[in-house]
């Protein structure tokens, strides 16, 4: 483990995809496995002491948003995961742009959500077929947004919307076989049960 390189940040502030910094042939692919360890696998937080958390809003912000449904899916955990709501709603409203059978309908901006993107009329993300990975990559960021929890915390609401400013959910599952049943208004928790052991961990309101 020791000899595996980490990550590094370029000179531009970016999450660098390899070793070094080579230029991209097209800076807006909508691949971004490099930001893995930001999501899913939360080796990178907004408490760490390190310069990775701003490098990776960085790194999609040069990206863009566009993408098929399964890496606008992906984005939007990313931006849950980097605590904007609004940004991650953003990039939900995108992925659920109606798309006619033929994925040609002009009310989608192809130019923006680059090589497909949106929900066909049955709900399937579109991308010829289909891409399953987007609806379940778009149940998760809606997930996301509404609760995290690593080893030592269970954090509610940390990336929600100014859109979503009152609502309620049940049986959002934490890690450790917790669920969390949960009531907010004008975008603060007013309420919230945690049902399951926490086994020592923190429970922190983020809004």
């Amino acid at each position: 483990m020791d000899r595996i390189k980490g990550l590094s940040i370029g000179e531009d502030g970016r999450v660098l995809e390899w070793n070094e910094p080579l230029v991209e042939q097209d800076i807006h692919h909508r691949h971004i496995s490099h930001l893995y360890a930001l999501f899913p696998a939360g080796l990178i937080s907004k408490d760490a002491e390190n310069d990775l958390f701003e490098a990776c809003k960085k790194t999609l912000e040069v990206k863009g948003d566009g993408g098929t449904g399964w890496s606008v899916a992906w984005k939007i955990n990313f931006w849950a995961r980097l605590r904007d709501g609004n940004r991650a709603l953003k990039l939900m409203d995108g992925l659920l742009k109606y798309i006619d059978a033929e994925g040609t309908d002009d009310a989608l901006d192809l130019v923006h959500f680059n090589r497909g993107g949106g929900t066909y009329p049955n709900l399937l993300d579109a991308h010829p077929p289909f891409q399953i990975d987007g609806n379940f990559g778009l149940l998760s960021g809606i997930c996301e947004m509404l609760l995290q929890s690593d080893e030592e915390h269970i954090y509610l609401l940390p990336a929600l919307p100014d859109a979503w400013a009152e609502g309620s959910v049940k049986g959002l599952a934490a890690r450790g076989n917790v669920t969390v049943d949960m009531q907010w208004k004008n975008g603060t928790l007013t309420d919230y049960t945690i049902h399951g052991n926490l086994g020592g961990r923190t429970v922190i309101a983020l809004r």
